[in-house]
């Protein structure tokens, strides 16, 4: 039998096929239903090598290493399978394999295989597109969906997913006016892709767009309700565009009623609200007592390195609430992780991941030098922790804080001259 794109797969089970096709389609537009369905495909045909495959990188997907045991056993439960499966399959399998072993490079580069032989494989495009994005590999953000495009026709299905990752990857790349044309083409031929949607969002956010960021984003808040924690990083961007239209009451309403998820520690929510209360709070915004909450999630996850990215926001949670302790312990146990030389991820930890948390901790302590000696020379080079030119801004934002606050009177002009002609005249 074959996926939607007419890949062949290795199960003879129409249903197992049918709920296996349908994970994928929800996955790619980040609805709730992706695990269940998938665990249904196993359910169906136990020797459904891919399904077991897929449900592992859902595991992975979560950016939480207190899954990572799960996803071992979907690997385990391929391997046993991988006997009867077709040769991409196993490929696939593989790339799980490097994946869970942190082998992320290898991982990316498995997939990009895959896609030379298989172009219209989206799941390979899709988990190459994720795993560029959080290692930082910006430049194949873009160049792997356009390495496949020529090979694509409008009636193949997931044509508008893959011009929502060339989208996004052109405006990675700063090709604003490709990345917003293929972006809301994106919109009209697949408008459930969030993530075409939220590419065409960081065109308008790089260019200073706020009005028309605005509108691009003017949806009622429960649009999106049967989507999973990504539909709140939009509202996220919804809520930087106040702040740059000066509507800071109503980036703080956004943060309470849309951005920051009730009983929620997953690592994009994390991100978005740590973030955006520091960016509310170098505007001048009391925030209350809502970093508490935050500091507490952080509390639970002192050893849970799957994100560098995340890492950082959860000492961001922890400073500001004054908890330097747990801070400390924090980013203790990043170095002992970062030892793992096996590990992608050990030499961007010791190298970024853990000199930009302590520059954190030390502007929360009033050490402002410390701060632009912390950030200073890494500005230009934290791709690596992953995440986008807007989300990585807030480093940026740390340092001019920092050298405003310290009187650094020709760093903090030079800055702010940078961001004027680089952000269409957005100063913070």
């Amino acid at each position: 039998m074959f996926d939607d794109r007419n890949l062949e797969l290795s199960s003879r089970n129409e249903d197992a096929v049918t709920a296996y096709n349908q994970a994928v389609g929800s996955f790619l537009e980040y609805r709730t239903t992706a695990m269940t369905l998938a665990k249904r495909a196993t359910d169906l045909d136990p020797e459904f090598c891919m399904a077991h495959c897929l449900r592992g990188y859902f595991f992975m997907i979560f950016g939480t290493l207190a899954v990572l045991d799960k996803a071992r056993a979907s690997l385990a439960q391929a391997l046993l399978t991988s006997e009867g499966a077709t040769d991409r399959e196993r490929r696939h399998v593989e790339a799980l394999r490097l994946w869970i072993d942190g082998d992320l490079l290898a991982a990316n580069a498995c997939w990009e295989r895959i896609l030379y032989d298989h172009p219209h494989d989206l799941l390979a495009l899709r988990l190459h597109h994720f795993n560029s994005f959080w290692t930082g590999q910006t430049r194949a953000l873009r160049s792997v969906p356009a390495s496949v495009l020529a090979d694509w026709r409008k009636d193949v299905p997931g044509y508008g997913n893959l011009l929502g990752m060339l989208a996004f990857g052109c405006e990675e790349n700063g090709d604003y006016v490709n990345a917003e044309r293929y972006g809301r083409e994106a919109s009209e031929v697949s408008p459930d892709d969030l993530w075409a949607l939220h590419a065409v969002a960081h065109v308008l956010e790089m260019q200073g767009r706020h009005d028309d960021g605005l509108k691009w984003l003017d949806h009622p808040l429960d649009i999106w309700n049967d989507r999973n924690p990504f539909r709140r990083h939009l509202w996220w961007h919804k809520a930087l565009f106040n702040i740059d239209a000066g509507r800071l009451d109503g980036a703080l309403d956004l943060y309470d009623v849309a951005v920051m998820g009730e009983k929620s520690d997953f690592y994009l929510d994390i991100q978005n609200a740590a973030s955006l209360l520091t960016r509310l709070e170098f505007r001048g915004v009391d925030v209350g007592a809502r970093w508490a909450k935050l500091a507490d999630y952080a509390e639970n996850h002192i050893d849970d390195h799957a994100l560098i990215f995340t890492d950082i926001h959860f000492v961001m949670s922890l400073a500001r609430d004054g908890r330097f302790d747990s801070a400390r312990r924090l980013i203790d146990s990043m170095r002992s992780y970062s030892r793992d030389e096996t590990k992608y991820v050990s030499s961007v930890i010791r190298n970024l991941g853990v000199p930009l948390c302590e520059s954190i901790v030390a502007f929360e302590q009033k050490r402002y030098d410390d701060v632009i000696d912390g950030i200073l020379p890494l500005r230009h080079v934290t791709g690596p922790v992953g995440a986008s030119h807007a989300q990585r801004d807030i480093f940026d934002q740390y340092l001019l804080e920092a050298a405003l606050r310290a009187d650094k009177t020709s760093l903090a002009e030079k800055l702010i001259q940078e961001r004027r002609f680089t952000r269409g005249g957005t100063s913070l």
